[in-house]
């Protein structure tokens, strides 16, 4: 071999040695990279265990920086803005998820909730309605894609939507509920039936004021005196309805059910004394045709006696 062939074998071998200790050394560096950003997401993770939110948000920011594919990063970080109120920027980090991921079940759930913390209906509906399409036999979810479609007023949506479940409208009283409800809204009798399914599992004077509501609305009035007279019987405190609302729900059905007599202005005097002050619902009432002539004459007296107390108290 002469010192040419030599050279060329000493250089070939020196520069093969060159790029192994190079693809060594690159080799090693990634590794790094993944071992540092999975230090880093383990130290942001111990911090949200321990409610260090700002420190767990700093560390998990150097794990997606260090990785960019860790979604488990930009996942955590959405629960961290969410939990301390930053709906917006949790919104952007689940969906940020979503953007390289359309399929991720757990992002898309929690884009779905964090829109409706965000008032995004629209957006909310969207994610709840594509997690069903990925696992159409969650209940979970279908109640929660029904509740956001009843807040937007798509009721027949909302009772479509439940319905897929049977076993969990039997089993569940929330989906139960939400049913009956979505029914009440499109004026459906088949609510009665499913308050009545509820109340004999359940109580709540709320929901019995709304079940003699939708018996009143299909007028079957007996009945709706007795549940009014029940809820009333039993009242004590709820955050959402009074016993004024009550007295006036009675009055209303006693007025209509029995024009002629006198027992429902009683009735609607007592409310007004417990506070009821509705002018406009009164007026409503003074304009029902099914009322006698003499009631309506009496309601318009307390209509203009209502009309004069809230001047007076401006």
């Amino acid at each position: 071999m002469n010192k040419v062939d030599k050279i060329r074998r000493y250089g070939r071998l020196f520069y093969g040695c060159l790029f192994v200790i190079f693809a060594t050394a690159v080799f090693s560096a990634c590794l790094s990279t993944v071992a540092s950003a999975e230090e880093y997401f383990s130290i942001g993770m111990a911090h949200f265990e321990l409610g260090n939110f700002a420190e767990a948000e700093r560390w998990l920011n150097r794990a997606r920086a260090a990785d960019r594919t860790m979604v488990a990063s930009e996942y955590n970080l959405g629960r961290i803005a969410f939990e301390t109120n930053r709906f917006q920027d949790a919104a952007r980090h689940f969906e940020g998820i979503l953007r390289r991921d359309p399929d991720n079940v757990f992002a898309l759930k929690a884009a779905a909730f964090t829109r409706i913390m965000t008032g995004d209906l629209d957006l909310a509906e969207r994610h709840y309605n594509r997690v069903l399409t990925l696992i159409p036999e969650s209940a979970d979810n279908g109640y929660n894609h029904a509740l956001v479609l009843f807040a937007m007023g798509r009721y027949s949506d909302a009772e479509e939507v439940l319905a897929r479940f049977p076993f969990a409208l039997m089993e569940n009283g929330e989906n139960k509920l939400l049913f009956a409800r979505a029914q009440r809204a499109q004026g459906k009798v088949e609510a009665i039936d499913s308050y009545a399914s509820w109340l004999s599992e359940n109580d709540d004077p709320k929901v019995r004021y709304e079940y003699a509501g939708v018996l009143e609305q299909h007028e079957f009035f007996a009945r709706a005196l007795e549940e009014l007279r029940f809820t009333l019987s039993e009242f004590t405190h709820h955050p959402e309805l009074r016993r004024s609302d009550i007295h006036f729900a009675l009055a209303r059905v006693l007025l209509i059910a029995d024009s002629e007599s006198d027992e429902g202005i009683r009735e609607l005097e007592i409310a007004i004394q417990e506070g009821y002050n509705n002018i406009e619902a009164v007026e409503e009432l003074q304009s029902d045709m099914r009322i006698s002539a003499a009631n309506r004459d009496r309601l318009r007296i307390i209509v203009n006696n209502m009309q004069r107390d809230a001047d007076f108290n401006l």
